[in-house]
């Protein structure tokens, strides 16, 4: 399968960029090149003007991959474990990350014990103790219902940008683009290219995911984001 991509010379390093996607464009394609899990037929992949290899990745998948037989303490330290990285800087980190994010008392329970929710904060702290410069979501809410969806992706909203963590966020959710994002990138039907490079603005009191959604000009850029899709379905 062949799946054009015409990405910026950067990735506005120290935000958070969201891919929206339009119908069927090849995305997680993308994002495994992106992540060195498949090669590109022709150019290269360049991040904060370093070759991929030279930048730490984590790639969070749309199902949370916990391992039911691991305590979420085991499970959030598997990576460390794998790489021969486990230290005990590493799980300070683990602990800090799992007190912060209110899953430290759940660290001796296995994943079939927690809440969709829970176990999708735990694994983006699994992948947060990897200390990773880019991370790649690839719609990790979409098997959560929607008040838990609303209420997991502020809270990895909010974490994400306390890390300062460059994260490509893949949603079909236009409010959740719009709420999480300082940018939107849309993608056209394929062969997928960038259809449009929006820059998202808000005006708000608290820089919360909840709180974009009453921000002036969320209504504005929803607008937007339907005009661009309804487009690309009608063209």
């Amino acid at each position: 399968m062949k799946v054009s991509h015409t990405l910026y010379p950067h990735f506005y390093y120290q935000h958070i960029i969201k891919n929206f996607h339009v119908c069927t464009t090849g995305k997680s394609t993308l994002l495994s090149i992106i992540a060195g899990l498949l090669l590109p037929e022709s150019g290269e992949i360049l991040l904060s003007k370093e070759a991929q290899e030279n930048i730490r990745i984590g790639y969070m998948l749309q199902q949370d991959h916990l391992l039911e037989w691991r305590t979420i303490w085991k499970n959030v330290l598997l990576g460390p474990e794998i790489n021969k990285s486990l230290s005990p800087e590493k799980e300070a980190l683990a602990e800090k990350l799992l007190r912060d994010y209110g899953l430290y008392k759940f660290k001796d329970k296995k994943p079939g014990e927690l809440s969709g929710g829970m176990k999708q904060r735990a694994a983006l702290i699994r992948t947060m103790v990897m200390e990773p410069g880019l991370l790649l979501l690839d719609e990790p809410f979409s098997a959560l219902d929607y008040q838990t969806r609303l209420m997991v992706s502020a809270d990895i909203g909010n974490i994400i940008r306390a890390s300062g963590i460059t994260a490509i966020l893949i949603t079909h959710d236009l409010s959740e683009a719009i709420s999480l994002a300082d940018r939107i990138l849309v993608l056209t039907k394929r062969p997928a290219t960038i259809k449009n490079n929006i820059p998202v603005h808000l005006t708000l009191p608290e820089n919360t995911p909840l709180a974009a959604r009453n921000a002036p000009e969320f209504q504005d850029l929803f607008s937007l984001l339907w005009k661009e899709i309804s487009d690309e379905y009608s063209g």
